[in-house]
């Protein structure tokens, strides 16, 4: 039988919740295409399949809250708004690098545990 959980396991964390918003569906995807340097909502829009431009506006405006980008507006009718990873933001780069290789190494075997349990794919919240 295993041990208990250690009731003090997050005692070393400063923070009561994660300070990172990674999770959802687009963070990391915008992270992605803001790569290679600024891009506008527009440009944001076309890989970004799917999204409505509330939810996009809703991320973008979620990631320069927590550091991770930047908003820039500058001259122009309309203004041009450009986004772009901050330094902070850019860290983020190498772990999300390690978690696709991770993901292309073992997404065969991902996809049998999910055919295997039976049905459609779950959220954690069913």
């Amino acid at each position: 039988m295993s041990q208990p959980l250690d009731p003090e396991i997050f005692t070393d964390c400063s923070h009561a919740t994660s300070p990172l918003r990674l999770g959802g569906k687009w963070t990391a995807k915008i992270i992605r295409c803001l790569e290679d340097g600024p891009r506008r909502f527009s440009e944001l829009e076309v890989p970004l399949r799917g999204i409505t431009p509330k939810v996009l506006t809703e991320t973008l405006r979620s990631m320069e809250r927590d550091g991770l980008l930047t908003r820039t507006v500058g001259g122009g009718v309309p203004p041009r708004v450009d986004y772009e990873l901050s330094v902070l933001g850019r860290t983020l780069l190498a772990p999300m690098a390690a978690c696709c290789a991770w993901a292309a190494e073992h997404l065969p075997e991902l996809e049998g545990a999910r055919e295997s349990y039976g049905g459609p794919a779950r959220s954690s919240a069913s």
